[in-house]
């Protein structure tokens, strides 16, 4: 059942605070099965309603419909303190169309959202450095990956514009990508103003680790909490890993094939949820809500029995360190 609590504000500095949970857009456009726009908007308002303050989305979540959903929700609305984040996967393009192709989806994205200006925009492609090879799916390397040198000749400049121009508050990357790189670009003389790190007791990104097959998500964290770039919280469930069951079938690519596995691999962190009595989904989201300096936990929910749940982590609190010690010791053997 779920307590009667205002949620906990952390601090954040684009925003200032943030709420310790972020709604996020993927289940809202359907990344993690299947969801209606009626049950898409219900969830929304049950966020907001519950002392949700910021909306993460992003073209790619629905072909646009996770956008669309906040829209519909806020149209003729005042936001109030809601803050709204969006993203464009710009891939590496010549320095000239890096503004241009950064404007353009901005205004898409403004279009489908009914707003004129984001509070943060990331960059949603992944991070390598200029002569880094993917392990796979390297004939994408180009659309789905963005080089340091992009990144710093021409992302962040164009960044920047964008918020003379009003456009966006703050900007940001998604820590995704190759470690060194986004190790580097945390270190950049021009800091992100926020970075989405994944925080989960797997430390997998799963299948959208496809880029490094050495990529360690726990330096990336560490890393943005030595020198303070803001933290936002993903994947605190691994695309499902964590919870009681997988609650789609495996992609006929093969794509997410590392998602399932990490199913498999979590097998004694759900029975150590059992011993507990705790639903292995909400044990996720409270390890990702005790982790240090994660302003913002964003959920994949797609509905409001999902976000229930997510609501009910977070009325829990934080694990105590001896609970979180018992986790990573299960999950090492």
């Amino acid at each position: 059942m779920l307590k009667s609590k205002v949620m906990q504000k952390r601090d954040f500095q684009p925003f200032g605070t943030v709420s310790a949970l972020t709604l996020g857009g993927g289940g809202l456009g359907q990344v993690w099965g299947e969801t209606t726009r009626e049950e898409a908007v219900a969830t929304v308002n049950l966020a907001i309603e519950k002392g949700i303050t910021h909306l993460d989305v992003a073209p790619m979540y629905g072909k646009g419909e996770a956008e669309k959903v906040v829209g519909e929700v806020f149209k003729g609305k005042d936001l109030g303190d809601v803050k709204i984040t969006t993203k464009c996967r710009l891939g590496t393009l010549p320095d000239s169309e890096v503004y241009e192709r950064l404007n353009s989806s901005l205004n898409k994205s403004l279009d489908n959202l009914n707003l004129d200006r984001v509070d943060l925009f990331l960059l949603h492609s992944q991070l390598i450095k200029d002569d880094f090879q993917l392990y796979t799916l390297n004939e994408y390397r180009d659309t789905n990956t963005t080089s340091l040198s992009c990144f710093y000749n021409s992302v962040i400049p164009a960044f920047e514009r964008l918020k003379k121009e009003g456009k966006i508050g703050s900007w940001g990357i998604g820590g995704l990508g190759q470690t060194q790189a986004i190790l580097e670009a945390l270190n950049h003389d021009i800091q992100p103003e926020a970075i989405q790190c994944v925080v989960n007791p797997l430390n997998s990104a799963g299948a959208i680790g496809y880029v490094d097959k050495d990529f360690d998500p726990q330096k990336i964290l560490t890393e943005s909490q030595k020198v303070g770039v803001p933290i936002l919280g993903i994947r605190a469930v691994q695309a499902g890993a964590l919870t009681l069951a997988m609650d789609r079938e495996p992609h006929p690519s093969g794509f997410d094939t590392k998602d399932f596995e990490d199913y498999d691999k979590a097998e004694p962190f759900r029975n150590l949820a059992s011993e507990w009595n705790m639903n292995p989904s909400i044990l996720a989201h409270r390890y990702a809500l005790s982790a240090e300096k994660v302003s913002s936990v964003i959920l994949g929910v797609k509905n409001r029995e999902e976000l229930l749940d997510c609501l009910e982590a977070e009325s829990l609190g934080e694990l105590d360190q001896d609970q979180i010690s018992a986790i990573d010791i299960a999950l090492s053997r």
